[in-house]
């Protein structure tokens, strides 16, 4: 694949960016995926018209990238918390009049046991912090945000979840939490081994990010229903972004409207 074919750029590093990105190169449209890790390059696979850029771009590196690659159109399928480089993409596009969507996760209904708050400030400072407070607390939030709670560490008892990276773990022990309060586990996590994992801990909130079914809050909610654990849900961002949809057929669609040869 050279750089002179028109080319999606599909910002990813999620499940669903895989699914959208082995449709278009089945499709026969070019396509570059941005990630964030060197870890994330293995959710997509080997093709002709599929590469994978590794790095985080900054805005002043956007214009260039785009230009560089034969930009012809922008996929936003990054997770639903990624706000900053959706606001970034989503300006530049409108900039440089390229062609923006973005794939948004289905929301869930709330579960019966399910609390959401509006954001993690509200919940580690702000008015919904007494839900922690003396409590047997799992984050599922991944490593970055753990330091938003560290001032929790001696007002409630805090685990954490996090990925198997070594990254991942120095955020988790710079936020306080002891190797007995860290687990590291590649999702997606089996049902059976979340349950044995909240009881193991004796679990009494759990807290998480909205992140749909695909980030496993669909299993949350059955668990904590099951189990009589509240369930924390941050709510997400609200991405003032352009065309937006729930469903992956609209992608397929604006992508071979701009970019099939």
């Amino acid at each position: 694949m050279g750089d002179s074919l028109p080319t999606v750029w599909l910002i990813g590093g999620t499940v669903d960016s895989r699914t959208i990105a082995e449709e278009l190169i089945a499709q026969g449209i070019a396509c570059l995926v941005t990630v964030t890790t060197p870890e994330a390059r293995h959710l997509y696979p080997l093709h002709p018209y599929l590469r994978v850029h590794v790095g985080a771009l900054t805005p002043e590196e956007i214009p260039t990238f785009l230009e560089l690659h034969g930009i012809a159109a922008i996929v936003d399928a990054s997770h639903p918390f990624a706000a900053q480089i959706t606001a970034t993409a989503t300006a530049i596009a409108k900039e440089k009049d390229i062609p923006y969507i973005r794939f948004e996760r289905p929301p869930l209904p709330l579960g019966e046991n399910t609390l959401e708050v509006p954001d993690v400030d509200s919940l580690t400072t702000g008015s919904y912090q007494p839900y922690l407070v003396g409590k047997r607390v799992l984050l599922t939030v991944g490593a970055r945000w753990l330091d938003y709670f560290s001032a929790l560490q001696t007002q409630a008892i805090l685990f954490a979840r996090i990925l198997p990276y070594p990254q991942a773990l120095t955020q988790a022990i710079a936020a306080g939490f002891t190797s007995d309060r860290i687990i590291a586990l590649r999702p997606p996590v089996a049902e059976p081994l979340e349950k044995a994992l909240w009881e193991q801990w004796q679990i009494q909130v759990v807290v998480t990010k909205a992140s749909g079914a695909q980030g496993g809050e669909l299993m949350k909610q059955r668990l904590a229903e099951a189990l009589g654990i509240t369930l924390i849900r941050i709510a997400r961002p609200e991405n003032k972004v352009g065309q937006t949809v729930n469903d992956l057929a609209p992608i397929y669609q604006f992508c071979q409207s701009h970019l099939r040869r």
